[in-house]
């Protein structure tokens, strides 16, 4: 009998060498059991590791202290390696034996973080350190502030009953957000929209009903079914004429985790906010988002409330002219009387923007099948920096969606692994995310570890009769995704925590929304889209289209985004207690940016992960602040030429292999030769208000 297949003899996979190419996850052998295993082995490793640094008897210093450079990385890295693996296809490729096994491993897991950050010994020895250290790099230095700083953000200074308080505060903390995603995860996919009648798929192009019918097929059902995944509801929201139905879809996904039953996320919203209050009050902050601005480029509240009021001030007089607009032509085409709902924005908006320009998404599919789009991809990063990607299949991956390529440098040298999921699935979140599988750094024999990077997305489906064709948008979020990798692919750092997107988090959307410019400039689209049938590249009729609509209710989509950044602001600028009901306090904190009517029922919050349960909690703002940026980044690129490799290589050097080991405004104006500016956003945008050209970080 296999060895492998037999417990008796069979060994964790993560505890031996992987032996498969560049080290990558040996997905193929891994197993649900091996992960606690694992987690229990690699807590015990940690601890071991951390009673030789306390236990040493020599002096402490940078090295025997804050990196320890003569211990094995593969042997105390165990508890990393099994974390990344299990948290990323807990979103990506869950379970329910998935989601029991999470429940009892937060805990474990929590207790060991606490166990850490609240270790008296091991803080005075960096505390030593940070007092007493030798001459270091700009790196070294920043490491050392990085370690110092976390550990005060932790409670090193709290007395015995502060540290036992922040403890069950951290406890109860990794709980509820665990719960909140399992929750949000769950009930968006216990919901389906199951038709019987042809005359219900009334407006739905071809491609979107026999989407639906695969759908349908495959949970071994008659007719058609919709769900809340964005390939899914977004075009049916679009192009359906069957109102009822339009509204039924809008309601179940914005009352997602409201309803009476066990995925009802309303309480424990408000606990984590609480909590997180409570917890930065703890530590000496006025609020939670007092605690996390420190570390970001916007320094303060007030720096993140001026740039919100600059974009509602730019912003909302044009946002209001978009929705008049909108509106004129639902009651052009229904009446006078036709009042327009949320659920009827989309549609009618659709119509209009037909209307002004010709434009449509299905117009455009045929244009952008996958493989091509891909191709595209690749061949981008190949103008700019000079890499190249080739596929392997012998690379393990962990579900047949995704797709795993060798990434190769300029030069020929081997630069990154990078994996590819494409498609929405049951045990996967919705969204676009990217993550590490194993960060790059160089280790104490002096080998610069590479990177393997991932990108997990939710793109259209194949049908029976067509591949996967996707939106303008899906074009756009794959380039915004591939964007965060390429920061992580081009890491050129000592230390891991330094390296790739472990950056501050007003920065980190930089590279990745700088690559969504592309996704309109003629020159990109076409070295790649040509129709999936005839070969023919995507007429210059529809690109000149494509770019005249590119600010189509852009000062709407604006203040959507700056409304959620109200909402989260809201949420952790409290000093006090939270003890209003959520769905209220919503609809009011975020009331100053809202174009369009609110409804009662309705909820954003109890879905919103990135401030619940994701790293954007008192940090939302970022998309915003980093679009000032990008736009700001991307003016170069269009005065020299978009595929300047020149400038590529700038930005590579100056911002993408740089990542955490300097402030990122250093890094910025490095590249650019000066401090941003909110103009070149809004020239972009085509929003004619003058402005006072003040700074993104002005104090």
């Amino acid at each position: 009998m296999n060895n492998t297949s037999n417990p008796e003899h069979r060994t964790n996979p993560f505890f031996e060498a992987y032996n498969t190419p560049h080290d990558t996850i040996p997905f193929d052998k891994i197993r649900l059991e091996d992960y606690e295993e694992a987690f229990v082995e690699g807590i015990r490793r940690d601890d071991e590791q951390i009673a030789k640094i306390i236990n040493n008897p020599a002096k402490p210093t940078f090295d025997n202290t804050i990196i320890n450079n003569d211990e094995d990385s593969f042997y105390y890295g165990l508890l990393d390696r099994v974390s990344t693996v299990f948290f990323t296809l807990l979103s990506a490729e869950s379970s329910d034996e998935m989601d029991a096994l999470a429940q009892k491993i937060e805990p474990m897991l929590t207790k060991h973080a606490n166990d850490v950050a609240l270790n008296k010994a091991l803080f005075e020895r960096i505390k030593y350190v940070h007092l007493h250290h030798r001459r270091l790099t700009p790196e070294e230095k920043m490491l050392l502030n990085n370690v110092y700083e976390g550990f005060m953000k932790s409670g090193a200074l709290l007395d015995e009953e502060g540290k036992a308080l922040l403890r069950k505060m951290n406890e109860e903390g990794s709980m509820l957000g665990l719960q909140f995603s399992q929750n949000l995860r769950k009930d968006r996919k216990a919901y389906t929209l199951h038709l019987t009648k042809e005359e219900d798929l009334d407006g739905l192009p071809e491609r979107v009903r026999e989407a639906a019918a695969l759908e349908a097929k495959e949970r071994g059902l008659e007719g058609w079914v919709f769900t809340l995944d964005a390939p899914s509801m977004g075009p049916f929201m679009k192009y359906s004429t069957r109102r009822e139905l339009r509204r039924e879809m809008y309601m179940a996904s914005n009352t997602v985790c409201t309803h009476d039953n066990e995925n009802n996320n309303l309480e424990i919203c408000k606990r984590i906010v609480n909590l997180k209050r409570e917890r930065a009050q703890l530590l000496g902050f006025r609020s939670f988002a007092d605690f996390v601005l420190k570390r970001r480029m916007a320094s303060n509240r007030r720096n993140v409330y001026r740039l919100l009021d600059q974009l509602i001030d730019a912003y909302k007089p044009t946002a209001e002219k978009e929705l008049r607009e909108v509106e004129r032509l639902a009651r052009q085409v229904e009446g006078r009387s036709f009042e327009l709902e949320p659920w009827d924005l989309s549609h009618y908006s659709y119509q209009l923007q037909m209307k002004k320009y010709d434009i449509d998404s299905e117009m455009l599919r045929p244009y952008f099948e996958l493989s091509k789009v891909i191709e595209g991809v690749f061949g981008l990063a190949n103008k700019l920096y000079g890499i190249t990607f080739r596929e392997n299949s012998e690379i393990p991956v962990y579900h047949p969606d995704v797709k795993a390529y060798e990434v190769f440098d300029r030069d020929g040298s081997y630069l990154a692994v990078f994996y590819a999921d494409f498609h929405p699935r049951k045990g996967k979140q919705g969204g676009a995310w990217m993550t590490n599988f194993q960060g790059q750094y160089i280790n104490r024999k002096g080998e610069n570890i590479r990177p393997h990077v991932s990108v997990v997305m939710n793109l259209t489906k194949p049908t029976e009769n067509s591949p996967s064709l996707l939106s303008l948008g899906e074009v756009e979020t794959f380039l915004h995704e591939f964007g965060h990798s390429l920061h992580g692919m081009f890491a050129n750092t000592r230390f891991e925590s330094l390296s790739g997107t472990n950056v501050w988090w007003d920065f980190v959307e930089l590279p990745s929304q700088l690559m969504e410019n592309y996704s309109i400039e003629k020159e990109f689209l076409r070295t790649f889209a040509f129709h999936y049938q005839t070969g023919e590249p995507l007429p210059d009729e529809l690109i000149n289209r494509i770019v005249k609509s590119r600010n189509f209710m852009v000062a709407y989509g604006c203040m959507r985004q700056v409304s959620f950044g109200l909402l989260d602001m809201a949420y952790y600028t409290r000093s006090e207690e939270l003890t209003e009901d959520i769905i209220p306090f919503e609809k009011k904190a975020w009331e100053r940016a809202m174009i369009f009517k609110q409804l009662p029922d309705t909820c954003m919050t109890v879905q919103f992960s990135h401030i619940m349960s994701g790293g954007y909690s008192a940090g939302y703002y970022s998309y915003k602040w980093a679009e000032v940026l990008e736009a700001d980044a991307f003016s170069v690129f269009k005065k020299h030429g978009i595929f300047d490799q020149a400038t590529a290589q700038r930005f590579r050097d100056c911002v993408l292999s740089r990542g955490g080991t300097e402030h990122p405004m250093e890094l910025y104006k490095r590249f650019r030769g000066s401090e941003p500016t909110i103009d070149a956003l809004l020239r972009r945008n085509g929003i004619r208000k003058k402005t006072n050209r003040s700074k993104t970080n002005k104090k």
